[in-house]
């Protein structure tokens, strides 16, 4: 396995997926005057990077995203390949359009400062486009035809909804981590209980889409298991993901209820150290799926 190359997917995925995740979730459990806040404003600094980060990336290692094009690395590609991927591929065309995106989520951070709505609808906007490119750079992109854009739509849902769950994390990470007050509490409690509908709809459209791309890429055959086989990285992701669920699941029953009593009572060290914990473990886990996510997409489905 070309580990360089995972390394480059797993960290574009990981920064698309914040930047689209942490300004969609500003825009859906914060109220404008806390958008204002030095929250949002903490907010919007992270945009800031992830952009910058997600330009660098993109101009540094686009290539080595074309392993399916038959170039194992970054350095077989001489300039005038790298030209043709960029003006006569699909990949090139969503290349294209990811950094073109990315510069416009930049743009927004450095200049609508004051227009807090303004500015996380339109790096929400700019990074759902960009992370939706990163379809073309794996299985997505694989098939012709209605079955390719069927492929494509699952891959791009998927992406959209597994980058709406990181950016959260992400958000209550930043959330519980100053929350040492009363009302920074509240705020904690409040914005848990928003997300369960939201989270209700994320886990549904990682549930089905990732039944399609399980059926475009492998079919209705059981694919090998050993270790370092796409199948069995695949049975790992599936169990990180049952384990997120668990933890989404306990917070949602156990956690949210316990910091809407220690907001009553004032009592709250308790529980927001064990959400700390637990996002901690859901944080570290849905990490480790985006590793696997980067090595699944190199990987040959057809080794079994």
């Amino acid at each position: 396995m070309d580990w360089a190359t995972v390394a480059v997917r797993f960290a574009s995925y990981l920064d698309l997926a914040a930047l689209f995740g942490l300004p969609l979730f500003a825009l859906y459990a914060l109220r404008q005057e806390e958008r204002r806040s030095p929250i949002g404003a903490s907010f919007a600094t992270l945009c800031k990077v992830a952009a910058t980060l997600g330009i660098v990336l993109s101009f540094v290692t686009s290539p080595s995203w074309q392993g399916h094009d038959g170039a194992a690395s970054y350095t077989e590609l001489q300039g005038h390949v790298f030209e043709m991927i960029v003006t006569g591929t699909a990949f090139g065309t969503a290349w294209i359009v990811r950094v073109v995106a990315l510069f416009l989520c930049l743009l927004a951070a450095l200049f609508l400062r004051n227009r807090p709505l303004s500015q996380f609808s339109a790096i929400t906007g700019g990074a759902a486009f960009a992370l939706a490119t990163l379809a073309w750079g794996g299985h997505g992109a694989m098939d012709d035809g209605v079955k390719g854009y069927i492929h494509l739509a699952s891959d791009i849902a998927h992406l959209i909804a597994a980058g709406a769950w990181f950016g959260a994390l992400i958000a209550f990470v930043v959330l519980s981590r100053t929350a040492a007050t009363p009302n920074k509490v509240a705020l904690l409690s409040r914005t848990s209980n928003g997300f369960a509908q939201v989270g209700t709809m994320v886990v549904a459209t990682l549930v089905v889409t990732g039944v399609v791309n399980y059926w475009m890429i492998i079919g209705l055959q059981l694919p090998e298991l050993s270790l370092a086989s796409y199948g069995g990285l695949l049975l790992f992701k599936l169990a990180l993901f049952g384990i997120m669920l668990l933890l989404a699941a306990a917070n949602r029953f156990h956690l949210s209820p316990q910091l809407e009593h220690a907001v009553r009572t004032g009592d709250h060290v308790v529980a927001v150290r064990t959400l700390q914990r637990d996002l901690t473990i859901e944080t570290g886990a849905a990490t480790l799926i985006l590793i696997l996510v980067a090595s699944l997409g190199i990987l040959s489905p057809m080794q079994m």
